[in-house]
């Protein structure tokens, strides 16, 4: 668990950090660059930890990216972009609040570009941020004004910009209360933030995170895909509808598992050590999130059960 811990405390806050990351130094982090359809592709730590996918769109109207990584990723994510157009980047679009996705924030707004995230990420960043994850905590200090969005919205909006239309839109409590979903509509891609990643998912329920926010958030995904769809996740190699089905099955088993151990009278203990996860472990536990954390996450996080009906009778008093 201390591995998984560190591993995450690691991607929340190593933009606010001056030490380096136990991960690594992600300066010395190199990006890799992957078409997925023309015009737009997606950057990524090629040799190391840098940071949440980001989502590249160019063409005419500019640059508009989805998440800007590391703060220390900033000056090699700024040649990746330049690499593909000279343009400036005109748009950055956070999908949570998280430091590994909105660290380049400043650095991108001190060039001209604006920022749009979700009313919650902004609110979040305006002020220090307690993370608790397993029983531990630490403070993520406020962003500084520089770095904060610019453009908030509550429930989704719309950018016309190179020959697309892009849908932003924000969905409920997920991995955080402030995630948002980013569709090229034209181009049929969808940048899914860390509501849909290669692994089992972080609930980051200090953030307003819940658990059966992922099986509601995938099925509004799956409304909008095809099985030509290209879906960038928040973490991991881009991934299809295909894909996304198999994640939501593996959820909502999980939940259903959990739910009914819990309702035998279980303790956590005891639904550990029956691995309800075992046969998802080689496709889903395989990054930071370990599967006993993940069964945590879960109980921490489900909802009560149904109070049984009472068949008309009144209670005793």
């Amino acid at each position: 668990m201390k591995t998984a811990l560190v591993s995450i405390l690691v991607l929340l806050s190593a933009a606010a950090s001056a030490a380096p990351p136990p991960m690594g130094d992600p300066t010395k982090v190199s990006l890799k660059t992957t078409p997925i359809v023309p015009g737009i592709y997606m950057v990524e730590g090629a040799d190391g930890f840098a940071g949440g996918n980001v989502g590249v769109s160019v063409g005419d109207d500019g640059v508009f990216i989805i998440d800007d990584e590391l703060q220390p990723m900033t000056p090699k994510l700024k040649a990746a972009l330049g690499s593909l157009s000279k343009k400036p980047v005109r748009f950055v679009i956070n999908t949570h609040w998280h430091a590994d996705h909105t660290g380049g924030n400043g650095g991108l707004a001190a060039t001209g570009a604006i920022l749009v995230a979700h009313d919650n990420v902004r609110k979040r960043l305006s002020v220090d941020q307690v993370l608790d994850f397993f029983g531990q905590q630490m403070t993520i200090p406020a962003s500084p004004p520089g770095a904060l969005p610019v453009v908030t919205f509550g429930d989704d909006i719309t950018l016309h910009l190179n020959g697309d239309e892009v849908h932003i839109f924000h969905v409920p409590p997920t991995h955080t209360d402030g995630d948002a979903i980013v569709h090229f509509k034209k181009a049929n891609v969808i940048h899914a933030g860390d509501t849909f990643v290669s692994s089992y998912p972080i609930v980051d329920s200090s953030s307003g995170g819940q658990f059966e926010g992922f099986i509601t958030t995938a099925d509004r995904l799956l409304a909008i895909c095809d099985d030509s769809t290209k879906i960038i996740p928040g973490h991991g190699p881009v991934m299809g509808r295909a894909d996304l089905v198999a994640w939501r099955a593996m959820l909502v088993e999980m939940r259903d598992r959990i739910a009914k151990l819990v309702a035998a009278k279980k303790t956590l203990e005891q639904i550990k050590a029956a691995k309800p996860t075992a046969e998802f472990d080689a496709r889903w536990g395989q990054g930071f999130i370990k599967p006993e954390n993940f069964i945590d996450e879960i109980y921490k996080t489900l909802p009560p059960a149904p109070a049984k009906k009472s068949g008309g009778k009144r209670p005793p008093k």
